[in-house]
């Protein structure tokens, strides 16, 4: 193999390395990603569960729940 081959070589080697790299930091990306959605909407449920919770509590206060 001569130096213009061996340097083709490495070029196409770092080339793959490169993508390889870049598509796991995406996949590492989507997954944070999906992760703070799924955060967000268990926050989002438990702020619903909670706001619900005090509206009973404030019916059976007030004896909206006859």
């Amino acid at each position: 193999m001569d130096n213009s081959q061996r340097a083709s070589h490495q070029a196409g080697q770092a080339k793959g390395q490169a993508q390889e790299k870049a598509s796991n930091m995406m996949d590492s990306a989507s997954n944070a990603a999906q992760s703070a959605k799924e955060s967000a909407q268990n926050a989002g449920q438990q702020m619903q569960q909670k706001a619900q919770g005090a509206a009973e509590s404030v019916r059976d206060a007030m004896g909206g729940n006859k």
